[in-house]
């Protein structure tokens, strides 16, 4: 290999390797700016210039844990709404998701289109009839009521992010087993759901964080009884002043419970995201 080709692939991967670094920055610049807000004073955040040379401090952590500003009950709300939210979705999505993969039955294109239909709906229009119809049962300020409202933008998306691995195995497995005589729910928990743990690994991950980050019913329809965290942020926000720093610490603990699920199921999310490219279409 020539000096002028050697010098044009270590400067194409020097010029990548730069592009990335330049993108992730940008991409962590606002986290680690709030990680380092969550340990400075109110007088190092209103500082300006800004301060990067600080001496740190944990008051904040110790206010939005243990003191009167707590945010632990909040999470533990929006833990038990994001919990209960992706299993009733998975235990919905997964033989929806299967049924319009691999059946043929009446009205199959009207139910698909029902469904994209429903996902593709703005949410800020459903609050208003949502609110009347949970005033109406008694549902307003309640884990039900707001769990089932969290299937609302769940469920379609869990379904077509379901279909797409189900689409992705061979349909000759699954007629191989049913003329075998496995039978239709033999052949689906045999064969099919272990074809397709990777993703329904991600399709979890992702319901669950989409409750855990939902804001807009939780605002609305919640109250002191269900309160997320993601509302619990506002306790630190008012017409005479804005705690950034407690602010930032209740940011970054709110944040916690998705970056440890990140970490953990990092190879899941990959391995979920790659095996339609390794497997072969099926025939459809």
């Amino acid at each position: 290999m020539s000096a002028a080709v050697t010098f044009k692939v270590r400067a194409g991967r020097t010029a990548a390797w730069l592009g990335a670094a330049l993108l992730l920055t940008v991409w962590a610049f606002p986290v680690l700016w709030g990680l380092l807000t969550s340990f400075k004073t109110e007088r190092d955040v209103l500082a300006y210039p800004p301060k990067l040379l600080f001496v740190p401090t944990l008051d904040n952590y110790r206010e939005v844990i243990f003191g009167s500003s707590s945010i632990l009950p909040n999470m533990w709300s929006s833990m038990v709404l994001s919990t209960w939210s992706t299993v009733l979705t998975m235990l919905v999505a997964v033989p929806a998701a299967y049924a319009l993969a691999r059946l043929r039955y009446p009205g199959k294109r009207a139910s698909g289109f029902y469904v994209l239909a429903t996902q593709m709906l703005p949410p800020v229009g459903l609050i208003i009839p949502f609110y009347l119809m949970l005033q109406r049962i008694g549902g307003l300020d309640t884990y039900s009521g707001l769990t089932v409202l969290y299937l609302t933008f769940s469920l379609p998306f869990a379904i077509w992010l379901m279909v797409s691995y189900f689409e992705d195995i061979p349909f000759e497995m699954e007629e191989a087993a049913l003329l075998d005589r496995a039978g239709r729910l033999r052949t689906f928990w045999y064969v099919i759901l272990p074809q397709v743990r990777g993703g329904i690994a991600v399709t979890t991950i992702f319901v669950f964080l989409n409750a855990w980050n939902e804001f807009l019913f939780a605002v609305v329809l919640g109250g002191n009884n269900v309160r997320p965290v993601t509302v619990a942020m506002f306790n630190f926000i008012s017409v005479e002043q804005t705690q950034w720093a407690r602010l930032a610490a209740g940011a970054m603990l709110a944040m916690a419970p998705v970056i440890l699920i990140g970490l953990a199921a990092q190879r899941h999310i990959v391995k979920g995201l790659t095996v339609g490219a390794v497997k072969g279409g099926g025939r459809r």
